[in-house]
C-alpha cells in the first residue's frame, strides 16, 4: 500500500495532483488484481467472498470511513482480517463450550457430593428459610372417615393420599382432584365370604419406596399387606402379641419393620412373604418407629423414656435418654439424625454419636389452663423433610407448627404456625358427620356437687340475662355491641364451683395415683413371696439331695461290708471242701445211676460198686409220689 493511501487510511489529508494520479493508478491495479483473483482463485477464493458477505449482512451497518478503508485494503490484507475474525468466532464458540462444559462439572461434582453426603447421613439443605404459611383457602379438607384419622401416607410420586381411621376402613384419595380412589371396607369379625379388611382400629401404615407394597396394622395384633395401586390384598402377618403401633419399609427394599405394644420390633420380607426375626429391648409399650436405606430402625420406647436405635446386622442397639414424659412419636431428618415429640409438650433433636439431645425445645407448643395449673400440649405427630432443616409438628392446639433447624443440627427456631380451627367446612351431604365426642362421665367415687352452690349459681345467671335484656332495651346498637364485647364479670359463686371441680380432678387424680402405688406395692409384695418362695424350694431341694445323697452312701457301704463277708465265707467253705476230697480213705468206691420220667412213672437204676463186686438196683415208682 502507498504512502497516500496509508495518510489516507489514518487521517492524513493528501497533497498535490501527482499523488492523486498515483493514488488512482493504484487502485485501479488492485482492482485488476482482485478481478483476476476471482477468475482463477477457485472454491477458497469463493469462500472467502461468501464468508465475507455473510459478515457484512450480519455485521451492523458501517460507517462511510470503514466501507472506505475496505475498499482501500488489498487481498492480502482482506485475507488476514478475514482469518482474525474467524479465529476470534473459533475462540468464542470454544469458550463457550468451556463454560458449559465447567458448569456441567459443577452440576455433577456438586450431585455426586450430596449423594455421598445424603448416604453418612450429613446433608442438610436449606429449604426452611423459604417457606411460607398458606392461605386458609389454599388448605382442602377432605371428609370420607367417621371416625378420627389415626395414620396417612403419600405415594412416591405424590398422587395419591393413603388414609385409615378408628372406623377400620382405608381410603385411598386423589391428591390433584380430592375425591375418592378407592375403599378399603371394615371386616366384620368371624363372617365368611367377605372382602379382606381390618376389623380393629388401623393404627399405622407404610409404603414401599417404589410405591408397589402398602402395609397397614391395627389393634387384633394382625399387618395386611396390599398391592398399592390397585389396593388388591396379597398377604397377612402374624406373630405380635399386642396391638401393632408402628411400621416403616428400608427405602429401596421391601423389607418391613414392625412394632407391637409387645414390646417387641419383627423384621419381614414382604417381597418373599417371609418373617426374618425378632428385637427385644424395650421395657414398655413401643409407640412409634422409622427407618430409611440403612439397615436399621428407630423407635420411640412410650413410657420407658427410650429411644433406641435398632442394628439389624450386628444385633445391637443404641438407647438414647432425654424426655420426661412418654416418647409418643419420632421421624428421621437422614440417617444419622432425628426427631422426636412427647407427652410432656418437648420436642428433641437427636444425632447418632451422643445420648442427649443435641437440641431440646421444651412447650414446644405452648401451655392451656387455668394460671397456676398450666400443662403443655402434648406434641401428638412429627414429620420432616428427609435431608433438609425442615421439621413439622403437630398437637391438640389446633395448628401445625414449622421448625428450622440450625447449622449442625443443634438448635430449633419456630418459623411459623399453620391454624387449623379457622378454615371454612365445606358442606358434605353425602358423607355422614362425625361423632361428637361424649362428655366425660363423673367416677362413681367423686361426691356430688352441692345443690346450693347449683341453685345460687342460676338464679345469678337468670338475673345477669334479665339485666342485660333490659340494658339492651334502654341503650342503642352501639351500647349492645359493646356489652357483648366486654367480659363476663368473674362471679364469686361461679369461682366457687370451679374451686370445687378443681379440688374434684386433683382429688381423682391423688386416688388414681395412691390406686397406681396400691398396685405397685402389691405387685412388689408378690415379687417378693415369689422370691421367697423360690429360695425355699431351692434350699429344700438342695437338703433333698444331700440327705439321698448320703442315704445311698451308707446302702453302698453296708453292701459292701456283706459283700466282704460273703466272700470270706465263700473262700472258706471252698478251702474246707479242697482239703475232704484230698483226705485219704480206706474203702474205695463209687455210685453212679441214671433215671427216667415217663408219664405216670418213675424209672431208678443206680449201680453201686463196693470193692470189687457191684450191685445194681433198680426201682419203678409209681406217680405221683406220697413220700
Amino acid at each position: 500500500m502507498s504512502a497516500t493511501a496509508v495518510a489516507r487510511k489514518r487521517g492524513k489529508p493528501a497533497s498535490g495532483a501527482r499523488a492523486g494520479a498515483g493514488a488512482g493508478k493504484r487502485r485501479r491495479k488492485a482492482d485488476s488484481a482482485r478481478d483476476r483473483g476471482k477468475s482463477k482463485g477457485g472454491g477458497k477464493m469463493n469462500e472467502e467472498i461468501s464468508s465475507d458477505s455473510e459478515s457484512e449482512s450480519l455485521a451492523p451497518r458501517r460507517t462511510e470511513e470503514e466501507e472506505q478503508e475496505e475498499l482501500e485494503e488489498t487481498a492480502q490484507e482482506k485475507k488476514l482480517r478475514l482469518a482474525k475474525v474467524y479465529l476470534e468466532q473459533l475462540r468464542q464458540q470454544e469458550d463457550e463450550k468451556a463454560e458449559a462444559r465447567e458448569f456441567e462439572e459443577d452440576q455433577v461434582a456438586g450431585r455426586l457430593k450430596e449423594d455421598v453426603l445424603e448416604q453418612r447421613g450429613r446433608l442438610q439443605k436449606s429449604v426452611a428459610k423459604e417457606i411460607q404459611a398458606p392461605a386458609p383457602a389454599d388448605i382442602r379438607v377432605l371428609r370420607g372417615h367417621q371416625l378420627s384419622i389415626t395414620c396417612l401416607v403419600i405415594t412416591p410420586d405424590d398422587l395419591a393420599i393413603f388414609s385409615a381411621a378408628k372406623d377400620c376402613t382405608i381410603i385411598k384419595w386423589s391428591v390433584e382432584s380430592g375425591r375418592k380412589l378407592h375403599v378399603i371396607p371394615r371386616a366384620k369379625k368371624g363372617a365368611e365370604g367377605q372382602s379382606p379388611g381390618h376389623s380393629s382400629h388401623v393404627l399405622c401404615m407404610a409404603i414401599s419406596s417404589d410405591g408397589k407394597y402398602l402395609a397397614s396394622g391395627d389393634r387384633s395384633k394382625l399387618i395386611l399387606i396390599w398391592e398399592a395401586p390397585s389396593c388388591r390384598h396379597l398377604y397377612t402377618f402374624t406373630g405380635h402379641r399386642d396391638a401393632v403401633s408402628g411400621l416403616a419399609f428400608r427405602r429401596g427394599t421391601h423389607q418391613l419393620y414392625s412394632t407391637s405394644h409387645d414390646r417387641s420390633v419383627k423384621v419381614w420380607n414382604v417381597a418373599e412373604n417371609s418373617y426374618v426375626e425378632t428385637l427385644f429391648g424395650h421395657q414398655d409399650a413401643v409407640a412409634a418407629l422409622d427407618a430409611l436405606s440403612r439397615e436399621c430402625c428407630v423407635t420411640a420406647g412410650g413410657r420407658d423414656g427410650t429411644v433406641r436405635v435398632w442394628k439389624i446386622p450386628e444385633e445391637s442397639q443404641l438407647v438414647f435418654y432425654g424426655h420426661q414424659g412418654s416418647i409418643d412419636n419420632i421421624q428421621l431428618i437422614n440417617e444419622e439424625h432425628m426427631v422426636s415429640g412427647a407427652d410432656d409438650g418437648s420436642l428433641a433433636l437427636w444425632g447418632l454419636s451422643k445420648k442427649r439431645p443435641l437440641a431440646l425445645q421444651r412447650e414446644a407448643h405452648g401451655l392451656r389452663g387455668e394460671p397456676g395449673l398450666e400443662q403443655p400440649f402434648w406434641v401428638s405427630s412429627v414429620a420432616a423433610l428427609l435431608n433438609t432443616d425442615l421439621v413439622a409438628t403437630g398437637s391438640h392446639s389446633a395448628c401445625v407448627r414449622l421448625w428450622r433447624c440450625g447449622e449442625g443440627f443443634r438448635q430449633l427456631d419456630p418459623l411459623c404456625d399453620i391454624p387449623l380451627q379457622e378454615m371454612d367446612q365445606p358442606e358434605n351431604t353425602d358423607e355422614r358427620p362425625e361423632e361428637e365426642p361424649q362428655p366425660q362421665r363423673e367416677p362413681t367415687g367423686s361426691p356430688p356437687a352441692p345443690r346450693a352452690l347449683e341453685v345460687k349459681a342460676e338464679a345469678n345467671n337468670a338475673n345477669t340475662v334479665e339485666a342485660k335484656k333490659v340494658d339492651n332495651a334502654n341503650e342503642g346498637p352501639k351500647k349492645i355491641l359493646q356489652h357483648k364485647s366486654r367480659p363476663p364479670p368473674r362471679d364469686p359463686e361461679v369461682v366457687k364451683i370451679q374451686a370445687w371441680w378443681r379440688g374434684i380432678l386433683v382429688r381423682r387424680s391423688l386416688l388414681f395415683a395412691a390406686l397406681g402405688a396400691l398396685t405397685i406395692q402389691r405387685w412388689w409384695k408378690q415379687i417378693r413371696m415369689r422370691a421367697l418362695e423360690a429360695r425355699r424350694r431351692a434350699v429344700l431341694e438342695a437338703f433333698t439331695r444331700k440327705e439321698w445323697a448320703a442315704v445311698r452312701l451308707q446302702a453302698w457301704v453296708r453292701m459292701w461290708r456283706i459283700r466282704l463277708r460273703y466272700c470270706r465265707l465263700l473262700h472258706a467253705a471252698r478251702i474246707i471242701q479242697g482239703h475232704w476230697r484230698c483226705r485219704p480213705c480206706g474203702s474205695r468206691g463209687f455210685i453212679k445211676g441214671h433215671y427216667r420220667v415217663t408219664a405216670n412213672q418213675l424209672h431208678l437204676e443206680l449201680e453201686i460198686v463196693l470193692g470189687s463186686e457191684p450191685c445194681i438196683v433198680s426201682e419203678c415208682i409209681p406217680l405221683p409220689v406220697k413220700q
